[in-house]
């Protein structure tokens, strides 16, 4: 069964056209990989004044590469323009929807606001530990494309794979979803502890309590707790706290040199994304009983309510604990 539905993808995957909305370093990225792979791309920027509906026109791919806060007026540009029926979506961005989430409901994804736009079309989810540079360079990287609709994620997976970038396929789309979002926090407070040279040992703890976390908020909203130990988790996370190439690592870092995040924002390139996940996370962790001390300390430090210092000495002086809890043995 798995060899005749990779043989049909294989089939439906060739001479496509891919339509990458957004062209900062991942969007553009994204598109160098489809060329790569023989399809005809069209690269759009919000920014760039030019006419949406005509590059969507017979598009069978459509890939969005937008920050967080450009999802929504996105979807509704892609909806008034208008897309074939067979279109496949899929989304690279990786935050929560800062306009939802209650205590009853969770916050909206990404694949989330667009499968609400067109219930019609599957959505796949690509997200994995890409730093763009490396792909750029062409270094050997992996990443994950989930979805409801396998088929379609495995028509993706043979558009975008390269001889140095592997894609896998992934049914928990939540999952992989949340793990790229998610590590984004963790990642801040890991550029925090590099920045404030606390050593290797604080490092490793740091990142190993962070995956519990991640894993603890993921399998409470309905995720699958393998997936946090996959690429677009585990993966992901070790990737993102041990560059420079990282923007939220950079954030935590510039955090801890004394700087103000007005400061280390202006000398960024691109959008820190785990900034606006770390205010959302937090407050529905909150109203819901999660707790989540490390996004908690972030949240803090971003608000400038406490120093880089005080906040790791906040954490290292916490309750003592068994190391797992009974939610995470369980699980």
């Amino acid at each position: 069964m798995q060899n005749n539905s990779n043989s049909k993808a294989r089939t439906l995957a060739s001479n496509l056209t891919v339509v990458v909305i957004g062209a900062g370093a991942w969007g553009t990225t994204l598109a160098k990989l489809a060329d790569a792979g023989g399809h005809e791309v069209r690269l759009w920027s919000r920014r760039s004044g030019d006419r949406l509906q005509p590059l969507l026109e017979g598009a069978d791919i459509v890939v969005s590469a937008v920050s967080m806060k450009g999802v929504r007026t996105t979807v509704e540009q892609v909806r008034q323009a208008g897309v074939a029926p067979h279109t496949i979506f899929v989304t690279a961005t990786k935050g929560l929807d800062p306009d939802s989430g209650s205590p009853e409901q969770l916050p909206l994804l990404p694949s989330q606001l667009w499968q609400t736009a067109f219930p019609a079309h599957p959505v796949v989810v690509l997200s994995g530990p890409n730093l763009s540079k490396e792909i750029q360079q062409g270094l050997p990287a992996a990443t994950v494309v989930a979805s409801q609709d396998i088929p379609s994620a495995e028509i993706v997976q043979l558009a975008l794979s390269s001889p140095s970038f592997r894609i896998y396929t992934n049914p928990d789309i939540l999952g992989v979803e949340l793990g790229g979002t998610l590590k984004n926090v963790i990642a801040i407070a890991v550029g925090t502890c590099d920045g404030l040279q606390l050593g290797t040992n604080a490092k490793a703890a740091l990142v190993t309590r962070g995956l519990a976390e991640i894993i603890r908020v993921g399998t409470c909203w309905g995720a699958r707790p393998e997936t946090f130990y996959g690429l677009a988790g585990l993966g992901d996370l070790l990737a993102t706290c041990n560059s420079p190439l990282s923007r939220n690592y950079q954030v935590g870092y510039g955090l801890a040199q004394g700087k103000s995040l007005e400061q280390v924002l202006a000398q960024l390139e691109g959008t820190a994304e785990g900034i606006n996940t770390t205010q959302v996370l937090v407050k529905l962790a909150s109203q819901q009983g999660i707790p989540v001390p490390i996004s908690h300390q972030v949240d803090r430090l971003l608000q400038n309510k406490i120093t880089p210092q005080a906040a790791v000495e906040a954490l290292m002086l916490r309750d003592y604990k068994p190391e797992m809890e009974e939610r995470e043995v369980e699980s």
